[in-house]
């Protein structure tokens, strides 16, 4: 999954000669999946990830197909468009895989820490393997490559990940009347939260970027990884919702180093070395607010639930990389690595708001 926007946008601005109309592809697909997630999440919990996920991926693949198809023929541009929000069918596979170590540790909420730390260092080791492989192989082979690997390794994983059938959590059964989740009390507040530390991912990858490069990112995922396995030998925290307000506050801190170092006119090594230890709030902050979202969403639509929160994620991505880009077009780039910190900020102070709301949640460890 980490592949595909960046093939898509080299493969599209090779063939086009258009980043613009690559960059509005590959939103236009951010956007279907902010759309179409939730829903598929909903069938997910309703009919079995197994007998969802499957199909689901099955159709994404063809959409990532059609994309190259119409790419190869020198097609019209509003069928890269069509082409590519067919791949919002893609199941939330992070949220399926948490929502089956939920189901394997209940009732052991120090394992269930622990499963949820390793899970998001191999979501960040993933994002940050993903995007140096499609260009590696876009640039080595051929443009369409990238889509057509991926491809194939998403519809391969799934597969795989279906057939342990031993550890898919079963279906719970659901009244007509259940509400959405977005209707459970502490959610709406989470989902802010979630929405403004996307704007910091979001943001920080373009901003850097447009400074020094893309391949500096990868240095971020990596102290995130590597903060994420630390995170997750520690003890779970007894009250979730202080250790997130704490996380936040280091996130915010640690995205300021990048800024000094940018504006004071470091050498590359020096923002390298902040971009790495800023990435060590990333995996903390995320795993206890994906441990919020577990605890305050009632079991039946567990999958929904965190669906939610990733689709919160990407509008999030979407909004700080568009933020990012105003402020580094138009206050330079360095001046540009305020943006991070400021969304760092404004989760924090989200966070702080929302207290109170998520405090009347249901996250007692069930």
């Amino acid at each position: 999954m980490g592949m595909f926007s960046v093939s898509a946008v080299i493969m599209i601005a090779g063939s086009r000669g258009s980043y613009a109309l690559a960059g509005a592809v590959t939103a236009t697909g951010l956007a279907a999946t902010a759309v179409v997630a939730p829903f598929t999440a909903r069938l997910v919990d309703r009919y079995g990830q197994a007998r969802v996920a499957v199909p689901a991926t099955a159709l994404a693949v063809l959409g990532s197909l059609a994309l190259v198809l119409c790419v190869h023929v020198d097609a019209p541009a509003w069928t890269l468009f069509a082409a590519y929000a067919a791949t919002a069918t893609t199941p939330n596979t992070g949220g399926m895989s948490r929502a089956r170590w939920a189901h394997l540790h209940r009732g052991d909420p120090a394992a269930l820490h622990t499963a949820n730390s390793f899970e998001q260092a191999a979501d960040e080791l993933c994002f940050m393997l993903g995007p140096v492989l499609a260009a590696t192989l876009c640039g080595a082979l051929f443009p369409e490559a990238g889509t057509l690997v991926g491809a194939a390794l998403l519809m391969t994983g799934v597969l795989v990940f279906a057939a342990q059938r031993a550890t898919e959590p079963p279906v719970t059964p659901r009244t007509k009347a259940a509400a959405s989740p977005l209707r459970t009390p502490g959610i709406p507040a989470l989902l802010a939260v979630f929405l403004a530390t996307g704007a910091v991912f979001g943001s920080l990858e373009v901003v850097s970027i447009a400074h020094a490069g893309g391949a500096i990112l990868a240095l971020q995922a990596a102290g995130s990884c590597v903060a994420g396995l630390v995170y997750g030998s520690l003890r779970p925290a007894r009250d979730v919702r202080l250790r997130l307000l704490l996380c936040l506050a280091g996130m915010t801190a640690l995205m300021s180093l990048p800024l000094l170092a940018a504006t004071g006119s470091a050498a590359l090594p020096v923002l390298a070395l902040c971009l790495l230890i800023a990435g060590a709030a990333t995996a903390p902050t995320m795993v206890t607010g994906m441990t919020l979202i577990q605890r305050a969403t009632p079991p039946e639509q567990l999958n929904e639930g965190m669906t939610l929160a990733v689709t919160a994620l990407l509008g999030g991505i979407a909004a700080g990389a568009a933020a990012g880009g105003w402020l580094a077009e138009h206050a330079g780039t360095a001046t540009g690595y305020a943006a991070p910190m400021s969304a760092a900020a404004l989760a924090l102070l989200v966070a702080a708001a929302g207290r109170r709301s998520v405090n009347r949640a249901p996250v007692q460890a069930r």
